[in-house]
């Protein structure tokens, strides 16, 4: 099996991306849509939403309820990622000790993670009962 996308650009440094029956576009200098890292970071967060939640329910937290990702890239002086930052904040009222599980569980689970460097590995951190 393999997944399949379409970039096209007419001009300049934007392209749209076909995906399936979907398209996104994304702007290189992130002046008429996200640039490519905010893209990045965008897809970890959203790739790693299913895994906390699988995470979860194979810790005995059946529902985290409202999840919230705040993630943040630490650029070097070339403007390339240097590091990525995920701030964790679930509706679920979860323990320290129950939500590292979690966490080091939806790491093994998201395919985005698998396929960064390990230094743009997210650090974290997570707050229960947030809402």
């Amino acid at each position: 099996m393999s997944k399949d996308v379409t970039t096209v650009s007419e001009e300049g440094y934007s392209a749209t991306n076909e995906i399936r029956d979907f398209e996104t576009t994304i702007d290189a200098n992130g002046e008429d849509a996200p640039d490519t890292l905010e893209a990045l970071l965008a897809a970890y967060g959203s790739c790693y939403v299913p895994a906390l939640r699988v995470g979860g329910q194979q810790r005995g937290e059946e529902d985290l309820g409202k999840i919230e990702i705040e993630s943040t890239g630490e650029l070097n002086d070339d403007d390339k990622l240097e590091s990525v930052h995920f701030d964790i904040r679930v509706e679920a009222d979860v323990d320290d000790e129950t939500g590292e599980e979690i966490i080091e569980r939806a790491f093994e689970l998201c395919k985005v993670h698998d396929a960064l460097k390990e230094s743009l590995h997210a650090e974290t951190t997570f707050e229960g009962d947030a809402f």
